[in-house]
């Protein structure tokens, strides 16, 4: 068998060229098949790390997954707002163990600005209940006081100390700016690889006293100054949304019916991990998609492999007849065109895998900054080790139709070639 694959490396060395475009088609092939799922699973994993440890997130009566966009992903609006009554009514449920307010509608630099208080860096998990962490500074504890993201802080070379100025609405424009109230930067969050990193966070009573003035997204009244508004108390009239940690799992269904029939204003109960099955259930037709497109990119490439082994069949049917003349058996030629078909799509694997990696080297950083999604640099996954092996079974067996043809080439045949 090692004099076969010999023989067989020494003939695709003969037809460098062929044999190196036959390769890289099988790689290109093979660095999309895996490419696609590697993405795949990374986003899927990258979405379910956001949030940890969260029994229940409440917002206005809307869809469970619009409100897990907003409240988690900061993707879109809210339908409607929260009266802090009504938060403050179902927080002091015995089952609640404790609750993040949120409250979310201004912007900075294309950044979402989120007011909050500290049970926030308290209380908030991802990943594997992982909590936030201070890279820089700590959490807020004046009217005027923001922290930022790693991202955000990156991106706009913030460090403790800046000026931020926030912007009225999701639009940053000159006309939406309070110029006059600008926050001074006092914490910068460790790397999550969450929307948090894209977040910038101020108190609950900074997101009213900026406002003060503002109606329906206009400003019509006064321009009170930064001082003037540090003497005065606010406090929350409404927010965006809320999070919830109960003190038993038992609880949480219980508590969700009674916050959907709340009777004072219509609002949703969800839990995380429901949310996010329903909205990868939605997104699986698109995966089975990108799926279904990359097993025909698999499947052209072995049959362009085919091709290339069938034309140059015709070129070597006098090199068969020499080796038959010289004592081969018909089973060895059929054992050496099946062994070039193993050896052109195993280097074709191996050159997809490697070209995987450096993709994903190169993605890595893109992928985070502007989608958020975390790429790890993994070993492959079982599955991923099934398709390959996969398609080094086809790509094999794709070998036995040019060596059946070899195979039955008698040896006149081969010394006369006809024209």
């Amino acid at each position: 068998m090692n004099t076969i694959l010999r023989l067989a490396w020494h003939s695709l060395t003969n037809r460098k060229t062929t044999a190196i475009l036959t390769i890289l088609t099988v790689a290109i092939s093979v660095l999309l098949l895996l490419g696609v799922e590697r993405i795949r699973t990374q986003t899927k994993e990258s979405f379910a790390n956001t949030i940890s440890n969260t029994d229940l997130i409440v917002g206005a009566r809307s869809g469970q997954i619009n409100l897990l966009l907003y409240s988690v992903f900061r993707i879109g609006n809210a339908t409607n707002n929260i009266d802090w009554r009504s938060y403050q009514e179902i927080t002091k449920n015995p089952a609640v163990k404790w609750a993040i307010p949120i409250s979310l509608g201004d912007s900075h630099q294309g950044f979402r600005v989120m007011g909050t208080n500290q049970d926030y860096f308290r209380f908030y998990q991802y990943g594997k209940k992982q909590p936030l962490a201070f890279k820089q500074g700590d959490k807020f504890n004046s009217l005027f006081e923001a922290v930022v993201g790693a991202d955000v802080a990156n991106k706009l070379n913030y460090h403790l100390g800046s000026e931020i100025i926030i912007a009225h609405g999701i639009s940053d424009k000159s006309f939406t700016r309070h110029n006059n109230l600008p926050f001074t930067v006092v914490g910068i969050l460790a790397p999550t690889g969450t929307p948090v990193d894209k977040t910038v966070h101020v108190t609950l009573e900074a997101i009213e006293a900026i406002h003060v003035g503002w109606e329906s997204g206009a400003h019509l009244g006064g321009n009170p100054s930064k001082n003037q508004l540090m003497q005065q108390q606010f406090a929350p009239k409404q927010i965006t949304a809320f999070m919830l940690g109960l003190k038993s799992k038992i609880q949480t269904f219980a508590l969700q019916r009674q916050i959907n029939t709340y009777p004072k204003e219509p609002l949703s109960a969800i839990m995380p991990e429901i949310a996010l099955h329903e909205l990868w259930s939605m997104m699986s037709i698109a995966e089975q998609a990108l799926l279904a497109v990359s097993a025909f990119v698999v499947l052209a490439g072995l049959l362009g492999m085919l091709s290339s082994l069938l034309t140059s069949l015709q070129e070597r049917r006098r090199e068969m007849a020499i080796l038959r003349a010289m004592g081969a058996q018909p089973k060895h030629i059929f054992a050496l065109l099946i062994s070039e078909a193993f050896v052109i799509t195993a280097l074709g694997t191996a050159a997809g895998v490697i070209g995987l990696y450096l993709l994903l080297a190169i993605l890595k950083p893109i992928s985070h900054s502007y989608f958020g999604i975390n790429i790890e640099l993994t070993l492959l996954t079982s599955y991923e080790l099934t398709l390959i092996a996969v398609v080094q079974t086809a790509g094999t067996l794709i070998g036995f139709i040019p060596a059946f043809r070899a195979y039955r080439h008698s040896l006149s045949d081969g010394m006369t070639i006809r024209i």
